[in-house]
C-alpha cells in the first residue's frame, strides 16, 4: 500500500461535499446559505453545529470543533488522514491512484501489517482457549465470572486465556504459516521459541482503529517468582506510552460525556464499563505520559482520575499530573476510600452510590493537591513555604492566563496568602521556563537606520526575546492576525505586481524570526516555501491541509456564527462607512505589518534599557552609556514613526 497521489487527494477534496458527508451522520436543517444541526461531538439541546457549503467547512460554536469533510470523517469515525481519504474515495467511487513508496517504507509497512495480523490470530486463539477448552473455561472463564464480568463484556473486550503449555501458540501459529521471527517481534514468542504468555488470562490492547497491538496477561497462580501482570514488550506497533487500555471501546462515550475517567487497572475499566460508565480508560499502572494525555485530548479536555485510597501513593502520583495541565486540560481527582479500587468499590456500594460518589467527591486537581498538602504543614512555616512553592510550580504549568488567575484566587484563599505574591512567583517560574526552553535565536536583523557598529557594540544583533510571560501572551494576537491575513487573503492581489502574501512577507523580512508561536510561524513557513517554489496557494489549501492543526486554524479564521441577512440585499442595505470586511484585506495587511514592527521596536527598547541599567549598576564607562543612549533615542524615534502611521499612542 503506497501513498495516495496528489491528483487523487485533490479529486477527493474537489468531489466530497461537506454537507453530504456530515449529513450521513447528522440531521441537518437549512438555515440561509448554511445548514445547522446538533453537534455529534458533544451533548447539546440547542443546535450550534453549522455546515457551510460555500466555504466547505463545518464548525461547532459550542465545543469549538471544526474542519473540512476529511477532518469530519477522521473525528467521527476515528480514522487516520489516509484512512479518511480512502473512506471518502469509496463513498464517491473515486479510483485511487497511489505513488511509488521507498523500499524502506514498504518494508516498515509490511512489518506493521504482519504484526497486526499475527496479533489478531493470537487474540482469536486466546479467546478460543477461554471458551472452547475445559481448562480455559474452568480456570480463565471462571476467574472472569467470579470477578463479576458478564459474557457480553468478556466478548466486547475480546478477553482470552493462555494455557499452561510451553509452546502451544507458537507451534500452532507456525503450522498456520506464521513466521517465528514475526511472532518474536510481536512479543508473542520468546527468543527460545517458547510462548511469552502462559497460564494467564489475557487482556488484548486495541489501538484507535480497533486493531490489537499487544496484550496484558494476569497470572492466576500464587507463584511469587512470576510477575502478577505481564505485558507485551515494546514493538513496532505497541508503544505503551502512547496507548491506553480501553480507549477504542470508550472513545465515543468520552465524546458524548465530555469527560474521561482515568483508572489504573484492566479490571477497573471492565467493571465500570459493564456498569454503564463507558467513558473509562486505564494507564495500566504507569505514570501518565504526554502521548497518553494527548490521546484523551482528542476527545475531551476534561479528565477525572480515580485514585486508590492510599494517601502516600497519591502524593507521589500527583507529581506527574503537571503534564496534564500543560496540555491545557481540566483535571479532577476522586480519592477512593482506603483499601478500595474502582472495581472493588463499585461492587461494594452499587452503581447508584458509586455515581453519586463521583459527582460529589471529584475535586479539581490543584485544589485537591493544595488541601492534601496543607494538612501536613500544620504550623511549620518552612513546610508551609515549601507547599506554596509547590503550588506555584503547579499553577505555572497552566498555559491559559485566565485559568491561572482563577486558580490563584482560589489557592490564595486556601493558603491565606496575598494573590499578588502568588502572581509574581508564578510569572517568575514561567519566565524561567521560557528562558530555559527557548533555543537561542540566530542573528535577528534590526532596523537599518541603526548603524552596524552600534548594533554590534550594544549586543542586540542576536535574539531580542526579553519579554515577560504576560507580554508574550498579550502579543500573541499580533502573530495570529498576520497568520489570519495570510490564510484568508494572502493569494489576493495587492496591485498588478504582487500579492498580499508577497507584500507582507517582503515588508516583514527583518522581523520574521520574532514569532513566538510555532503554529503561526508554520503558516509563514508554508507561504514562504510556496512562494520560493512558484506555487500558488489560497484559503482552500490551508483548509485542506493534512496537518489538522493548520486546517483547524484556517477553519476558525473563516468560520462565523453570523451571516448577513438576505433582507439586506433586497433592501440594498450595505456598510457605507468602510469596505465590507472581506474586501478590507489591503488595509489589514499593512496594519498587521506596522503593529508587528511596533512590537519589534518595543522589545529592542526594553533590551537596550536593560543594558543601560546593567552598565550603570556596574559603574561602567560613561562613553559606553552614551552610545546606548544614542541608540535608545533612535529606537524611540522609529517607534514613534510607526505609532504615528497606526494613529496610536505609545504609553511606555
Amino acid at each position: 500500500m503506497g501513498f495516495l497521489s496528489e491528483k487523487t487527494v485533490q479529486q477527493i477534496f474537489d468531489t466530497a461535499k461537506v454537507e453530504d458527508v456530515v449529513g450521513d451522520f447528522v440531521h441537518l436543517k437549512k438555515r440561509g446559505i448554511n445548514y445547522i444541526g446538533n453537534c455529534p461531538f458533544h451533548n447539546e439541546k440547542t443546535p450550534s453545529f453549522t455546515v457551510s457549503p460555500a466555504k466547505g467547512i463545518y464548525k461547532c460554536f459550542g465545543c469549538g470543533v471544526g474542519g473540512n469533510a476529511v477532518n469530519f470523517v477522521m473525528e467521527h469515525e476515528q480514522l487516520s488522514y489516509v484512512e479518511a481519504l480512502r473512506f471518502l474515495a469509496k463513498k464517491y467511487n473515486i479510483q485511487i491512484e497511489e505513488t511509488v513508496v521507498s523500499e524502506e517504507y514498504r518494508e516498515k509497512q509490511q512489518l506493521a501489517d504482519s504484526l497486526y495480523i499475527v496479533n489478531d490470530f493470537a487474540q482469536k486463539h486466546f479467546q478460543g482457549q477461554l471458551f472452547e477448552t475445559d481448562y480455559g473455561r474452568s480456570v480463565g472463564l471462571n476467574y472472569f465470572k467470579e470477578r463479576g464480568l458478564r459474557e457480553e463484556t468478556i466478548k466486547r473486550f475480546a478477553l482470552g486465556f493462555a494455557n499452561g503449555q510451553m509452546s502451544d501458540l507458537t507451534q500452532l501459529a507456525q503450522q498456520k504459516g506464521y513466521l517465528l521471527d514475526i511472532l518474536q517481534k510481536a512479543g508473542l514468542a520468546t527468543q527460545y521459541g517458547k510462548d511469552f504468555f502462559r497460564n494467564r488470562v489475557q487482556f488484548p490492547i486495541h489501538n484507535l482503529s480497533g486493531k490489537v497491538v499487544g496484550f496484558g496477561g494476569r497470572i492466576l497462580t500464587a507463584d511469587k517468582k512470576q510477575p502478577k501482570y505481564l505485558n507485551t514488550p515494546e514493538t513496532d506497533i505497541y508503544h505503551k506510552n502512547r496507548i491506553l487500555y480501553g480507549i477504542y471501546q470508550a472513545r465515543k462515550a468520552i465524546v458524548s460525556n465530555n469527560n474521561c475517567y482515568m483508572v489504573e487497572g484492566y479490571m477497573d475499566v471492565l467493571t465500570l464499563s459493564q456498569a454503564g460508565i463507558e467513558n473509562v480508560v486505564a494507564s495500566s499502572g504507569t505514570s501518565l505520559t504526554i502521548g497518553q494525555i494527548q490521546l484523551v485530548k482528542r476527545y475531551t479536555n476534561n479528565m477525572t482520575i480515580l485514585y486508590d485510597g492510599d494517601a502516600a501513593g497519591v502524593k507521589a502520583a500527583l507529581r506527574g499530573l503537571e503534564l496534564v495541565l500543560e496540555q491545557d486540560m481540566n483535571v479532577k481527582i476522586a480519592l477512593l476510600p482506603d483499601g478500595q479500587d474502582p472495581d472493588s468499590y463499585l461492587q461494594q456500594v452499587g452503581l447508584t452510590a458509586f455515581k453519586a460518589f463521583l459527582e460529589t467527591e471529584a475535586v479539581d486537581f490543584i485544589l485537591f493537591k493544595t488541601r492534601l498538602l496543607l494538612k501536613d504543614t500544620k504550623n511549620d512555616p518552612i513546610r508551609r513555604s515549601e507547599l506554596v512553592s509547590d503550588i506555584v510550580n503547579t499553577i505555572s504549568h497552566i498555559p491559559d492566563p485566565l485559568k491561572r488567575s482563577v486558580y490563584v484566587k482560589e489557592c490564595a484563599a486556601l493558603l491565606d496568602i496575598n494573590e499578588h505574591i502568588l502572581h509574581t512567583e508564578i510569572n517568575k517560574r514561567i519566565a524561567a521556563s521560557l528562558k530555559n526552553s527557548k533555543p537561542t535565536a540566530g542573528n535577528n536583523a534590526i532596523p537599518e537606520p541603526i548603524a552596524p557598529e552600534d548594533r554590534e557594540s550594544i549586543g542586540i544583533s542576536g535574539s531580542t526575546d526579553t519579554k515577560s510571560p504576560v507580554e508574550s501572551i498579550g502579543h500573541e494576537f499580533l502573530e495570529r492576525d498576520i497568520a489570519r491575513v495570510l490564510i484568508q487573503f494572502g493569494h489576493r492581489k495587492l496591485d498588478d505586481n504582487e500579492t498580499i502574501a508577497e507584500f507582507l512577507l517582503l515588508n516583514m523580512a527583518e522581523v520574521l524570526d520574532e514569532f513566538d508561536s510555532p503554529l503561526y510561524a508554520e503558516v509563514l513557513e508554508i507561504y514562504i516555501q510556496a512562494l520560493d517554489s512558484g506555487k500558488s496557494i489560497d484559503t482552500d489549501y490551508f483548509v485542506q491541509y493534512k496537518d489538522s492543526k493548520i486546517a483547524n486554524l484556517a477553519v476558525n479564521f473563516i468560520a462565523s456564527p453570523y451571516e448577513y441577512s438576505p433582507g439586506w440585499e433586497k433592501l440594498n442595505v450595505y456598510l457605507s462607512s468602510q469596505k465590507m470586511p472581506e474586501e478590507n484585506h489591503v488595509a489589514d495587511a499593512k496594519s498587521a505589518i506596522l503593529r508587528f514592527k511596533l512590537r519589534k521596536f518595543e522589545r529592542l527598547i526594553h533590551k537596550n534599557q536593560a543594558n543601560i541599567k546593567e552598565i550603570q549598576e556596574k559603574e561602567g564607562d560613561f562613553e559606553e552609556i552614551l552610545k546606548f543612549m544614542k541608540v535608545h533615542a533612535r529606537l524611540m524615534q522609529l517607534r514613534g514613526e510607526i505609532a504615528n502611521q497606526l494613529n496610536t499612542v505609545v504609553l511606555k
